[in-house]
């Protein structure tokens, strides 16, 4: 019993005409896909300070990065809050003229602010 095919094999009639197939298409390396554009591109505009703190006062004890004092429209805000959300990994939101993001991001939006053309990060 052991040398018997099994009850119904698909391929199995595959395998006699298997050197008479064509050979697989040789598939291109696929083209290599230009690096997106950084969520932390200068916008050309230059904006005079931001004040950079983190607190956790109502908030369950979590804490929250809070960018301040940035000058911002609303359109900007909102603009702004969607590539820093992006380039940093994490959530946020807006309350009033503040940006808020998730988490102890302090030392990592000195550079992402500077880059976005913001002279003067405050950090507290």
């Amino acid at each position: 019993m052991a040398d018997e095919k099994p009850f119904h094999n698909p391929f199995g009639a595959l395998s006699a005409i298997r050197d008479t197939l064509p050979s697989a298409p040789v598939q291109p390396e696929p083209p290599v896909a230009p690096a997106p554009a950084s969520a932390v591109k200068p916008t050309g505009r230059t904006y005079a300070r931001a004040v950079v703190r983190m607190e956790r006062s109502g908030r369950g004890g979590k804490e929250a990065t809070v960018i301040e004092q940035l000058q911002l429209t609303a359109r900007e805000r909102e603009f702004w809050l969607k590539a820093l959300k992006s380039a940093l990994g994490c959530g946020g939101s807006i309350e009033d003229d503040t940006i808020m993001l998730q988490g102890d991001q302090r030392e990592r939006l000195k550079r992402i602010l500077a880059d976005r053309g913001v002279k003067k990060v405050i950090v507290g």
